[in-house]
């Protein structure tokens, strides 16, 4: 049993005795302006924008000075069977999955198990495009002179230069659009890299690692990097805007021996309740030495352009300079709201639309996890009457309400 598990898991057992008795819940929640409403208000706010903007279900939560003073459940995982959504149904956690793999990339930093700064080139044994993964879509890559300066940091940070997905290049091929560093640009295929590089300089499996690393020392017992055959019975399926399901998504059984395989970039499922118990531990530095969290929250690069997507638009607007818009270390930062800092991530797939934001100087929090294309409509009445947040740049996100509304193929691709 290594020193951090059992650092954290002292931590875990100290935190949980002292939690309020079972069954009391706190009388008050404290918005970012210090005014405060009471969860059963809470209750009432949440169900009228989720019924009203037709979310099929939900799981929410809020943390005051970095502790769940709030958590909610709305609408259906199965609306076929009728059967509730509930904090501890199973959701993918498409991007959030990003800042959770960054944490523990960062662990292996802080055990001097890799280099942030180290290209990426000199960790693998061999050229990328020798390996059979890469082997069709790398070779330019590999002979672009600039390749040498890519790092993990930049990959953690989205300013490698890579396009988001390999499928949306011209020539299905990897290319560097900027020189690594100068320019921010969301890409998945990044962070599916940056996994293959760690895999393979350590020769170890993420799934399996995080899992040791993160999800139990955590008690974080309904999370996984890939699915797991025993969170089937209470799981959300997807639905369309229309209310329609997407696909009933199938989860191995213990019988199969061709499993989900994890990805950095989005393969997550997690509840609502553990998302709470991650950021409660990541806020309380019990995951991280407060010195290695300062440099995930550590401004990389500030970010100028008018929209998060097309990913590699370089069109400029004035949302990220209000707020000091900027990219950390697998976080959104806002570097300059009147509430300090704050960090955020969205994820979303078809059918699967969260979000999560925390302003560090209050420890207040709130994680929205929705299985509908309809949730992001929701999100902004729900942020700004819960917490107050109006930092959040919803035009750089593409989720103004007129976006969503007339763009739903953002749901596709984060």
């Amino acid at each position: 049993m290594t020193r951090r598990f059992i650092k954290i898991s002292c931590w875990f057992l100290s935190a949980i005795l002292a939690l309020p008795a079972f069954g009391q819940i706190p009388s008050t929640i404290r918005r970012l302006d210090r005014t405060a409403i009471t969860p059963s208000r809470a209750d009432a706010i949440a169900s009228s924008e989720l019924t009203r903007d037709h979310v099929t279900g939900a799981q929410l939560a809020i943390l005051n000075h970095g502790h769940v003073v709030w958590t909610y459940a709305f609408g259906f995982r199965d609306v076929e069977h009728q059967l509730p959504m509930t904090t501890d149904t199973d959701m993918g956690a498409a991007s959030i999955t990003k800042p959770v793999f960054a944490t523990w990339v960062m662990r292996l930093g802080e055990e001097h198990r890799i280099d942030l700064d180290q290209p990426i080139a000199k960790m693998l044994s061999q050229p990328l495009n020798d390996y059979a993964p890469y082997r069709d879509s790398a070779a330019d890559l590999v002979r672009d002179p600039q390749w040498q300066l890519v790092t993990p940091r930049m990959l953690l940070s989205h300013t490698s230069g890579l396009g988001t997905l390999l499928g949306i290049e011209h020539d299905h091929k990897f290319h560097l659009h900027f020189r690594p560093g100068s320019h921010y640009a969301y890409s998945n295929a990044g962070y599916s890299l940056l996994q293959f590089a760690i895999e393979q300089k350590l020769n170890l499996s993420i799934a399996q690692s995080m899992q040791d690393d993160i999800f139990t020392p955590l008690d974080m017992t309904r999370t996984s990097m890939v699915k797991q055959p025993s969170f089937a019975e209470n799981a959300a399926l997807p639905y369309d805007a229309n209310g329609d399901l997407i696909t009933r998504r199938v989860y191995p059984t213990h019988r199969q021996t061709d499993h989900p395989r994890a990805s950095a970039a989005g393969s997550m499922t997690t509840t609502v309740n553990d998302l709470s118990r991650f950021l409660t531990a990541y806020l309380a530095g019990k995951i991280l030495e407060p010195s290695t969290r300062a440099e995930m929250l550590t401004s990389q690069l500030a970010i100028h352009t008018l929209h998060e997507a097309p990913t590699l638009s370089t069109e400029t607007g004035t949302e990220g300079d209000r707020v000091g818009l900027s990219a950390g270390l697998g976080w959104v930062l806002l570097t300059r709201t009147r509430y300090g800092l704050a960090f955020s991530k969205e994820g979303w797939v078809a059918g699967i639309q969260n979000y999560l934001i925390c302003f560090t100087r209050s420890g207040t929090c709130m994680i929205l996890l929705t299985n509908s294309n309809n949730g992001t409509l929701a999100f902004r009445p729900l942020l700004e009457k819960l917490i107050g947040d109006n930092a959040t740049p919803w035009e750089w996100m593409r989720l103004t309400r007129n976006d969503i509304l007339q763009d739903d193929e953002h749901t596709l691709s984060k």
